[in-house]
């Protein structure tokens, strides 16, 4: 396919793919100082092909969400012309899922081939695409043809130069467009040394831009060093992780900022994107090594959400006004949603403003078993319940249709099993049909659950079969059977 972005791979200062740093405050960070492009964390492909994408109205971002609702990969306008997606894979088919997944999304897309971790390793990932050059070239070959973004891999070089040369020749014809070589082996730690002859071999023998990396221990402690080590390996580019994650104004041209300013810059950025505080403080703990047993170390150590890593900073108010600035869009947000919904709804549905609160009912008892035992009693079908999830926070609103008319709660819940049982209250209440609730006295699912409890130990005494037959079997047993889920229209 055509590649339709501007971005270009040589003459760049590049933040490295990083566990755990490369986040979207980070990535907004570096961009602020001065790095060309940014890459996110190494994301594993079969995890995203479980998101789904979601527009964040109240963050202004684009979410890959899980489905226990972790967002996974964050992303907002700001970084879209130069962010490159990074995944680990070790399968063209999904490798390819996942970019077309986030390819409008992103400025690029990476393959991990450099990771010695096991995590990565263990599946074939990272690392081991270095003993796979087949599996490399199906993987690249396979993007390169699928998506409409540039396409590169990261790697670790190999035991000699002449192999790592031949291998890197090898993934050029599959039509990247740069590669980023990492200038140590595989089993090779930041302890040793970077073999920036490898780099330079590779640079002498492709066309394509070579990003080198690795440099941070020996040559990258300011700004200036950044052209340094891109002398020294001949590289097109560099791209920078340690000496970045310690502290990201390194790519300013201008040199360092005060840590301190650099931290509160980060926190703000934390703060603007509800980044999970344990992601943050992680961050934060990178920039501070070995002023963390100092008296802000310690407050930082102790915090335990994103408020306290604020206070700790001497930034308690900007976290008090950011957050009510976010509540009060999200309340404005929600009243145009509930506005448009009264506007396009059903006006037949028949609505009330209530929740399910299970400490109000007996144990195992529910309202959806009362609605269908009352319909059962009256002749009806069984209830059906259609459920949808609204994208600006994710919750969840059900319609129950019963004997042909629909009743809904106006209120949202955080689940689907919560917002059918509000459903249900709506329509037993609507029909003046007791719900089960303890405050109404004996219930009578209880008394027939003990009798069909009780019924096993007669026939016991009188020697039957304590098999019951199927046609005997309880059925006030709440309906837990799978129900697809769409999103609201946004």
């Amino acid at each position: 396919m055509t590649v339709n972005t501007p971005l270009c791979f040589r003459g760049k200062k590049i933040l490295a793919p990083m566990v755990r740093v490369g986040t979207l405050p980070m990535r907004l960070l570096a961009l602020d100082y001065g790095a060309d492009i940014v890459y996110c964390e190494e994301l594993i492909d079969i995890k995203m092909l479980q998101c789904k994408r979601v527009i964040n109205e109240v963050l202004e971002t684009v979410d890959f969400v899980a489905p226990n609702d972790r967002v996974v990969f964050r992303t907002c306008e700001r970084e879209r012309e130069r962010v490159v997606f990074q995944m680990g894979s070790a399968d063209a088919e999904r490798a390819l899922a996942v970019a077309r997944l986030v390819e409008r999304d992103v400025a690029g897309i990476d393959i991990n081939m450099g990771c010695p971790k096991e995590y990565s390793t263990k599946g074939g990932m990272g690392a081991a695409l270095l003993s796979d050059p087949d599996k490399i070239e199906s993987i690249l070959t396979t993007l390169v043809k699928g998506v409409c973004k540039p396409i590169t891999c990261k790697i670790r070089i190999l035991p000699s130069v002449e192999d790592t040369v031949n291998l890197v020749k090898r993934i050029e014809k599959t039509g990247i467009a740069a590669i980023a070589v990492h200038g140590r082996k595989k089993e090779e730690r930041p302890q040793h040394p970077v073999h920036c002859d490898v780099i330079k071999a590779i640079s002498e023998a492709v066309s394509i831009p070579v990003i080198a990396n690795g440099g941070s221990h020996e040559f990258i402690k300011e700004y200036a060093d950044i052209e340094t080590f891109q002398k020294a390996t001949a590289a097109s580019s560099v791209m920078i992780a340690r000496a970045a994650m310690w502290n990201p104004s390194v790519f300013r041209k201008e040199g360092f900022c005060p840590l301190k300013d650099v931290m509160q810059d980060y926190i703000k950025y934390a703060v603007r994107y509800d980044n999970h505080y344990t992601n943050t403080k992680y961050c934060l703990c990178q920039m501070l090594r070995e002023q963390l047993e100092t008296t802000q170390g310690k407050k930082l150590h102790a915090a335990q959400s994103t408020q306290e890593i604020c206070e700790a900073f001497e930034m308690g108010d900007f976290y008090e006004e950011t957050t009510a600035v976010f509540e009060a869009k999200k309340t404005s947000l929600e009243t145009k949603v509930q506005d448009e919904d009264d506007q396009t709804e059903d006006p037949d549905v028949i609505k009330m403003a209530v929740r399910f609160d299970k400490r109000e009912y007996p144990p195992q008892i529910t309202p959806k078993m009362y609605l269908l035992e009352w319909c059962r009693k009256e002749k009806h079908p069984q209830p059906v319940y259609e459920t949808v999830q609204r994208p600006l926070d994710r919750l969840f609103c059900s319609v129950v249709t019963v004997a042909e008319r629909k009743y809904r709660s106006t209120l949202w819940d955080k689940s689907k099993k919560l917002a059918e049982q509000a459903a249900a209250i709506v329509c037993l209440r609507a029909l003046g049909v007791p719900e089960g609730k303890l405050c109404e006295g004996e219930n009578h699912l209880i008394n027939k659950r003990k009798r069909g409890d009780q019924e096993p130990l007669i026939n016991r005494d009188h020697g039957e079969d304590l098999a019951e037959p199927s046609h005997k079997k309880a059925n006030f047993i709440e309906d837990t059977s799978d129900v697809n889920v769409p999103k609201m229209p946004r």
